[in-house]
């Protein structure tokens, strides 16, 4: 049942792509139709947790841990084979890419799933995420390819925004200052307040409003704030009445009105360097920024000179380009800043989830049965459409 789906699917993604020559047509036509429904070789790519995995029996989105899935799935046939090296013609996962059926990467130690790295991998058919954003992989190689690439949408939401809520009270009460001010045994109050503010009577922005997005203006609600946002699609008029948030079509305009903007939308070719220069210059002067979206949104040396001259009063956030962020990165040094790893998503909550979604997932694709429909990345040759 499963071969089929993927035949299927196989033969929807030819018709897709016909503009393709030939050759690769065949090619494409024989990597799939002659896939085995038999036993599958499943490899995950997750950080490492050395002697932090044995402190929390629920720390499952860690090499060590594996997701739990471990025992399930070779109780099934499976070969699961788990790791952290992804990077360089050496790792391991370049050694596991010729004969693995699926692979399970995350958000937080992405593996780089290129074109190249497609096209050597004749045995795949499966790329999830165990986790929300698929941008680490490219998805037009895996649509052509006839892949299915999917994510555990919503695992991520709570984490995702509580931890932007948390970040904008940091930048508006300057708490990084004060705390460092304790740890190098200092006490300067002036220091501190002569930029720290209340949250109440502010306006808030956020580009793009789905699930994170929503979330995060519901908790914004009771502190008062002014509310607005930018997303391609405006959201059901009761539910942008009940948060009391006001939509605006046009971004260019939403941003001078802000006194914090918190980025809430998928890294994309559209996307990708959308908050350059001119864009920064067109927001409030003093501006706060929380970006747990993705670092390449955002013109790394932009940020840093906007930071430098005042324009950008505080950025915070936990995505960075590339991931890991060298040693010298210069949003590590950069003034104003309440800068982490990429660890907003991968709670022990939400790793509990996504570790759950992506069980159920497989479960599914082992049955040949679809995926919930908003998991979708990638599903017989189309893109998703906040992928497009």
């Amino acid at each position: 049942m499963a071969m089929k789906r993927v035949a299927a699917s196989a033969f929807n993604a030819l018709a897709v792509a016909a503009n393709s020559s030939s050759a690769s047509a065949s090619s494409f036509f024989s990597r799939h139709l002659h896939a085995s429904p038999g036993p599958k070789k499943i490899v995950g790519v997750f950080y490492k947790a050395n002697e932090y995995a044995a402190m929390n029996p629920n720390f499952v989105g860690c090499v060590e841990g594996a997701l739990g899935i471990r025992e399930w799935l070779e109780s099934k046939g499976h070969q699961y084979i788990v790791t952290d090296d992804k990077e360089g013609p050496n790792c391991e996962l370049e050694k596991l890419i010729p004969e693995l059926n699926v692979l399970i990467t995350t958000p937080f130690h992405p593996a780089y799933v290129t074109k190249d790295r497609i096209k050597r991998a004749k045995n795949l058919e499966l790329l999830l995420t165990a986790g929300i954003g698929s941008d680490h992989v490219d998805l037009k190689a895996a649509a052509e390819a006839g892949l299915t690439v999917a994510e555990v949408t919503g695992s991520n939401t709570v984490s995702v925004a509580e931890d932007q809520l948390m970040r904008i009270l940091i930048l508006v009460r300057n708490f990084v200052a004060g705390y460092n001010q304790v740890v190098n045994g200092e006490w300067n109050v002036a220091a501190i307040a002569y930029r720290a503010y209340d949250l109440e009577g502010k306006t808030v922005g956020t580009v793009g409003a789905g699930r994170i997005g929503k979330l995060l203006l519901q908790r914004l609600k009771p502190f008062n704030c002014k509310l607005l946002y930018h997303d391609r699609i405006k959201m059901d008029p009761e539910l942008e009445s009940k948060i009391g948030a006001t939509y605006e079509e046009d971004l260019d305009k939403m941003l001078p009105k802000c006194d914090i903007i918190v980025l809430n939308m998928p890294l994309t070719e559209k996307t990708r360097g959308l908050f350059n220069k001119e864009k920064i210059a067109k927001m409030k002067k003093g501006v706060l920024i929380v970006n747990n979206a993705r670092g390449a949104i955002m013109d790394t040396q932009a940020v840093v000179d906007a930071c430098e001259s005042g324009h950008i009063g505080g950025y915070g956030g936990d995505v960075w380009n590339p991931q890991p962020a060298p040693k010298d990165h210069p949003w590590r040094h950069m003034p104003h800043h309440a800068m982490t790893p990429h660890i907003s998503g991968t709670t022990i909550d939400g790793q509990l989830r996504y570790a759950a979604g992506t069980k159920d997932m497989l479960d599914r694709y082992f049955k040949g049965e679809d995926f919930p429909a908003q998991n979708y990345i990638v599903k017989e040759g189309e893109l998703a459409p906040q992928y497009r």
